[in-house]
């Protein structure tokens, strides 16, 4: 069930209730029906026999009430959203009541027709109008309340956890960045003196890269930027590697749309030529290769490894164990980070979900 974007502040606070329009609210509601009219026919059936009529009697009588009133609220929730939390839950319930009562009294009065055409009870109808009105009233008045508090609960524990996963991941985020930025300052400081035309691109690189990481507060951002922002690290590195350094970038199937989160691959950039190009006194290429298979989105880098290099590595995977949890927080359970390692040769493999609308994404979640 899923609780509906809102955009005004009020509004997060009564815009609790699931999307009945959706075709899973309409299976839900059919099978909790079936399910209820069977337990009601059993419990009635030993102690007044009639299994099979007592099962179509309230078997009907649930599903048509319970498709009313997804029905109704499907049609409210716009509405009911707008309201304040206890003018939302109050009108809800009252449309829940109201619902019933009208089903009741349809019931009843239809009872009421087939009795005279047919000059017969027929078993199938109620006959004491109070006697079947009021009791249902005041179980759609208490199961609507308890179902109403059920989504109220459920919402608000979606949003705590979607508040804390945002936090987790801007605190990641807040790891790799200081990290990427004294690296940077390095690798400027180092060309002032040598080649100023050189630092002072860099450090045009360096604003523009920074303009993507830290000017905006998203969390996630589009496969397009990522990829940009990689480049733009990639040419910062090169100014100081120079020809030892080679990326080969194979990555024209990728969607371009497909919303991943912020500072992804930048990290895996580093680290291939951190610990595969740089410690190689020839140098050696990075290769970054992208495609997609079926709906997921697989991104391969790599890079050569050498022996001086390898004892490092194997102590400083925290942007690995970085991504991983980015990704995991982003596509639970839908994305992986893989790691191959064949001596001369360093492969990391993610592996994620094409999501183009970040509420999508979110929606998935839970």
């Amino acid at each position: 069930m899923t609780a509906g974007d809102a955009t005004p502040a009020a509004e997060g606070q009564s815009a609790y209730l699931p999307d009945f329009c959706r075709p899973n609210a309409v299976l839900t509601t059919v099978v909790v029906a079936a399910l209820l009219a069977v337990v009601l026919a059993l419990a009635r059936h030993a102690a007044t026999g009639g299994f099979w009529v007592e099962l179509a009697r309230t078997g009907a009588y649930l599903l048509w009430t319970g498709l009313l009133c997804i029905a109704v609220l499907c049609r409210a929730r716009p509405w009911l959203a707008r309201r304040s939390l206890a003018a939302s839950s109050g009108l809800s319930l009252l449309l829940i009541i109201a619902t019933v009562a009208l089903v009741s009294e349809g019931a009843y009065w239809l009872g009421r027709w087939w009795e005279g055409r047919l000059g017969a009870p027929s078993g199938l109808f109620p006959t004491r109008h109070w006697a079947f009105l009021l009791p249902n009233l005041g179980i759609a008045a208490i199961v609507g309340g308890l179902l109403l508090r059920y989504f109220y609960v459920t919402n608000e524990w979606r949003r705590s956890v979607e508040l804390e996963a945002r936090s987790r991941i801007r605190a990641l985020q807040a790891r790799i960045r200081p990290h990427f930025l004294f690296n940077s300052m390095n690798t400027i400081a180092s060309l002032t003196r040598s080649d100023p035309a050189q630092a002072e691109e860099a450090i045009e690189d360096l604003a523009d890269l920074f303009r993507f990481s830290l000017s905006d507060a998203r969390a996630q951002i589009t496969l397009r930027e990522e990829l940009e922002v990689a480049r733009i690290y990639q040419r910062i590195e090169q100014l100081r590697l120079g020809e030892r350094l080679q990326v080969r970038w194979n990555v024209a199937e990728l969607p371009s749309d497909a919303i991943v989160p912020s500072l992804l691959l930048q990290p895996l950039l580093e680290n291939a030529i951190g610990h595969g190009i740089e410690p190689l006194p020839q140098g050696g290429t990075v290769t970054v290769l992208g495609r997609c298979d079926g709906d997921e989105v697989v991104v391969e880098i790599e890079n050569p490894v050498s022996a001086t290099a390898r004892a490092v590595r194997n102590g400083n995977r925290m942007a690995l164990d970085n991504i991983r949890q980015r990704l995991e927080l982003a596509f639970p359970g839908r994305a992986s980070v893989d790691v191959a390692d064949d001596g001369s040769c360093y492969r990391v493999t993610m592996r994620f979900p094409h999501v183009t609308d970040p509420a999508r994404s979110a929606r998935n979640r839970w």
